[in-house]
Parts: C-alpha cells; structure tokens; sequence
C-alpha cells in the first residue's frame, strides 16, 4: 500500500515489512514527515512487523485542506482510523512522536478496540499537558504555540532565506544538522508550513472536556530528559490518566528528537513492549 484515502483526501503511507506481520502505525510529528521512522521501521520489520507509516494530513500532498478548522483532533483520529481500515487489520500497535503522539492517546481514548497497544514519545496524556500549564514552567516553555496562532507571520519569518530558519531552530532544539535540513526541506513545498501549523492553529477549535479520557489500552510512555519543549512535570504525572497497564521510559541526556537521536533504543523499548502485548 502507498496510498490511502478518507473522503477526497489521498495520503501518502511507507508500507513495510511482512504483509503477514502485525501492524505497527507509526505517527510523525511536526515538522516532519514519514521518514523520520526509518531507522525504526528498519528494526520492527526485521522483527516481523508491517509497519505504516502515514504522511498525515497537511504532510501529504493530496490531503492538504486549507481551512484550520480542518486539522482538529477528531478529524486526525478519524484518518488514523481509516489507515487502519485500509490496512485490513482489526487491531494495531499505534506509536506517536510529537503530534503524532497527540492523535495516538486520543485515539486510545476513544478507540480502545482498535488498538493492542499504544506508544507516545515525547508528549504526556492531553490533560497532564494541560494541566502542567498551570503548575510548572509548561506555559513558557511552550511559547511557540501561541506563536502559531498568528496568521501568516510564523510562515513568513520561518521560511526566510529558503527554510534556514526552521533548519536553524531544529538544531538548537537537538536535531542533529542532516536530520534538521531534511524536515526544513520538507517544509519547503507549496502550502505545507501552513499545512503544518494549523495543527496549532486548530487547537482552540478542540472540546478540552474530550481531553481528560483514562487511557484503558496498554501504554508505554517515552520521554526524554533533554526535550526543551515539554517539561517533566505532565511527562510524571501522565500516570494519572492511565487505567489499564502502564511503563514509563525516561532516555537520560536525549533531546526532543527520539526517533531520530535513538532509534534502537526506541526500537528495543517496543519490540519488547509489543512482545509482551501480542496481537493475538
């Protein structure tokens, strides 16, 4: 499979590994894409999993809506959801990085059935997130979200001198230089910056009441230590929002970028994760 489709919308999918495996859903962040998985995907499928690995809604060229309200959180569970269905599965293992992560513990909130496991990197359940604005240095931190809700201006200024704005602010977050030029590269194609920050920008959209879900699925949870942009009072009190069995992983001396900056150990926390949760 190369390609899915939800309504008129066709989105792009890396399909990998045993047809015949059990399905991984590996869900990027922003601002990349896809490819951000490789060297995982390289480690679960030499394990014996299919892996796909979607462009998600912004990221793909044919699934690039133009109004924010289109990038809310129930219309990015929903393509999840059709992904699943594309992929002939009854139930998957969902991982997710960044906003992937995001649409991954919305999705086990509210789609329990469809998922054996689910596995966040880097953001902590929605309501610890919240909540965590409140009681720690969260709402600083997070300053470039507020950023995003202005219009026009965060593209402007990212996009100056061809994208080395973005690449720029990429590596002091931790992304090492070539993985920093990929995704600013990425971002660089006709609508997709925009594309990309409305995820942001349709944050006020979202009903905060649907955000304080338990999560009944086995989880594991994945934060690092070094990541400048989510603290670590959400990432230690995200058990709180957990009903059914839960681990929580901290990689020491890690930057936001886990995917990228440690793909095997990341690959060797699911594999054994996914191991002790067949699919059955």
């Amino acid at each position: 499979m190369e390609h899915f489709r939800r309504g008129d919308l066709t989105f792009d999918v890396r399909d990998a590994g045993p047809p015949d495996g059990p399905v991984v859903v590996l869900l990027h962040g922003f601002p990349q894409h896809n490819d951000s998985w490789n060297a995982v995907i390289d480690r679960l499928t030499s394990a014996g999993y299919r892996c796909l690995a979607p462009n998600q809604r912004g990221y793909s060229s044919g699934a690039r809506p133009t109004r924010r309200r289109d990038y809310r959180i129930p219309e990015l569970v929903a393509d999840l959801g059709a992904l699943i269905d594309a992929s002939g599965a009854r139930r998957v293992h969902v991982v997710g990085h960044d906003w992937g992560a995001a649409v991954a513990w919305t999705a086990a909130a509210q789609h329990p059935e469809r998922l054996v496991t689910v596995s966040p990197i880097s953001v902590p359940h929605p309501a610890a997130f919240l909540k965590s604005f409140t009681n720690s240095r969260q709402a600083l931190a997070s300053w470039y979200m507020y950023f995003f809700q202005l219009p026009r201006i965060p593209e402007w200024l990212l996009m100056r001198r061809n994208g080395a704005i973005v690449s720029e602010l990429l590596r002091r977050s931790g992304q090492t230089p070539a993985a920093a030029e990929r995704d600013a590269r990425a971002m660089r194609e006709p609508g997709a910056l925009t594309a990309a920050i409305n995820w942001y920008r349709a944050m006020p959209l979202s009903n905060p009441r649907a955000i304080a879900q338990k999560i009944s699925v086995p989880t594991l949870y994945v934060w690092s230590d070094q990541d400048t942009a989510l603290l670590p009072k959400a990432a230690h009190d995200t058990a709180r929002y957990i009903s059914g069995e839960y681990r929580f992983e901290t990689l020491p001396e890690v930057s936001h970028w886990i995917p990228d900056e440690q793909p095997d150990k990341l690959a060797d926390l699911l594999l054994d994760w996914f191991a002790a949760h067949p699919a059955g």
